[in-house]
């Protein structure tokens, strides 16, 4: 056959092509929806973040996970948590936000090689090869905890922090109060001075999986029209 595998080349990356148009379309929705409903979504991973901190002490106490990584997933989200305390937006060089990058990767690799030794080990006590391991979690399982525990909330936080130093100062003190003050006597003045800049302040900042799907779309476009 000559044909066939071909198809099949094609067909694979067609459909990874629709694949990573779904998730950039899924990203860019949740931004936008996020970037509308600030509080909402606040109080939402606030709630996310104790609820997998309560959930990996539960695993470590009943099923017996390891203290030491499960210390460090907890320790994760609290860093995590202190993202939160000027949400949506956040410095690319915030401490904080370093760290918890840093922790992501660090935490997503001892679990990885935790899981992978404990199934190396089970298979190595087997006494036959017909044997089945016991008490060795299932890929559905290890897959569900890494998406749950270890990725889910670094994966919200990207879609929801906004990355842009223009509107920080906007937050607090007699900016926002003087923002306020032109939105409300904007119609007043003469063509509507104060109106577009407190639009532009306040729409200033975007969300940065809104701003990654940007630039992408404008490397495609100069890259068709070159």
């Amino acid at each position: 056959m000559w044909i066939l595998p071909l198809v099949g080349y094609v067909g694979a990356v067609v459909g990874f092509g629709f694949l990573t148009l779904a998730i950039a379309s899924g990203l860019y929705y949740l931004s936008e929806l996020v970037e509308e409903h600030t509080v909402i979504a606040k109080k939402f991973l606030t709630t996310l973040i104790q609820g997998i901190i309560g959930l990996q002490l539960i695993l470590c106490l009943i099923d017996g996970f390891p203290l030491l990584p499960t210390l460090l997933g907890v320790a994760s989200h609290v860093v995590y948590l202190g993202n939160m305390r000027r949400f949506p937006y956040v410095q690319l060089s915030d401490p904080l936000f370093l760290l918890s990058i840093v922790l992501v990767l660090l935490d997503h690799y001892i679990w990885f090689r935790h899981f992978s030794h404990t199934q190396q080990r089970a298979y190595q006590n087997m006494s036959s090869y017909y044997d089945s391991p016991k008490d060795v979690p299932t890929f559905a399982q290890i897959a569900s905890y890494f998406g749950i525990c270890v990725w889910l909330v670094p994966f919200a936080l990207f879609v929801s922090l906004s990355a842009s130093d223009n509107v920080l100062p906007t937050m607090g003190g007699s900016t926002s109060a003087a923002g306020e003050g032109f939105a409300a006597t904007g119609s007043a003045l003469p063509g509507g001075v104060g109106a577009p800049s407190t639009r532009s302040s306040k729409r200033g900042g975007g969300g940065m999986a809104k701003a990654l799907v940007d630039n992408a779309l404008s490397i495609f476009g100069g890259a068709r029209r070159d």
